[in-house]
């Protein structure tokens, strides 16, 4: 019988612990996620294109996992993206798309760092959660994006219900460091029936 991960997807913990939860499950992760109607991916990459119409720019797609983020985004039109993630597992699997320029294992308890400027805008499809990537990430992201730049993430029903990640963006935006471009509730998970809040955010 092949092992069911999405039922422990919110409750495996952080850090080292979140990283062998993706590795074990990077083998059936795409096809657990279709099977339950993940559209995520595709609701983000919609609303970054919405939202910048450049799309030979550099996106970042963080928190990228087998690739799924990456081939929406393709979809787009957006030509030049590198992926992030910690799970080597996930990684190894995104290395099999036509998607990415670049791919790299991140150190999941390390802040967020890049080059000022190397990317015009940073996708986090899914990755935002508690047990994922911290509210700290928020403001990590939009320290090395360009003035301009595009930050486009999604905060699922989990994610609201908890709050802190939901504070961090009103905190980014009471002290103007972001500004709200769009956001938007609709489907995350069709079959759990679990929403998200797809956010775009540009720092001024």
């Amino acid at each position: 019988m092949v092992k069911k991960f999405l039922d422990d997807a919110y409750s495996h913990g952080a850090g080292e612990a979140a990283e062998k939860f993706y590795d074990a499950w990077a083998e059936t992760y795409d096809e657990e996620l279709a099977e339950n109607g993940y559209v995520t991916p595709r609701r983000c990459a919609r609303a970054l294109a919405a939202a910048m119409p450049e799309r030979n720019l550099p996106v970042l797609d963080l928190g990228c996992g087998t690739g799924l983020s990456g081939v929406a985004l393709r979809a787009e039109g957006f030509s030049i993206i590198d992926g992030w993630d910690p799970s080597s597992e996930m990684l190894r699997r995104a290395e099999g798309r036509d998607a990415y320029r670049v791919l790299r294992q991140i150190e999941p308890d390390l802040p967020l760092s890049a080059a000022s400027g190397a990317y015009a805008a940073v996708v986090a499809a899914g990755v935002l959660s508690p047990g994922l990537a911290p509210p700290e990430a928020i403001g990590q992201v939009l320290g090395f994006l360009p003035k301009g730049g595009h930050f486009c993430f999604s905060l699922n029903d989990v994610a609201l219900a908890d709050g802190a990640h939901d504070a961090a963006v009103k905190a980014q935006l009471d002290r103007g460091d972001a500004e709200l471009v769009s956001r938007e509730h609709g489907e995350h998970i069709r079959a759990r029936a679990l929403g998200a809040d797809v956010i775009v955010l540009r720092k001024p």
